[in-house]
């Protein structure tokens, strides 16, 4: 799998995060395609299917990512360890 240099990452994980605010204010149809799209691209980019793995993928790819802390990755899994 081709690899995402970590400065897309970052932006890409900033335009999201920005986009996510901006629709939970005003909501508008252009926001949400936006946002699909950059779900989309972090998705291809992690090698994920969804939007929060994808996120938390990316951000463990980014500079001095604590790769042993994967506390993120379990937190919603309903059981310890998945």
């Amino acid at each position: 799998m081709l690899m995402a240099h970590p400065v897309v990452l970052q932006n890409l994980i900033e335009q999201y995060e920005t986009l996510r605010m901006l629709h939970a204010e005003s909501g508008g149809t252009e926001v949400r395609q936006r946002m699909d799209d950059l779900a989309y691209t972090l998705c291809v980019s992690t090698g994920t299917r969804d939007v929060d793995a994808a996120l938390i993928a990316a951000r463990h790819r980014l500079p001095g990512a604590r790769v042993e802390d994967d506390s993120a990755l379990t937190a919603g899994a309903g059981t310890p360890g998945g």
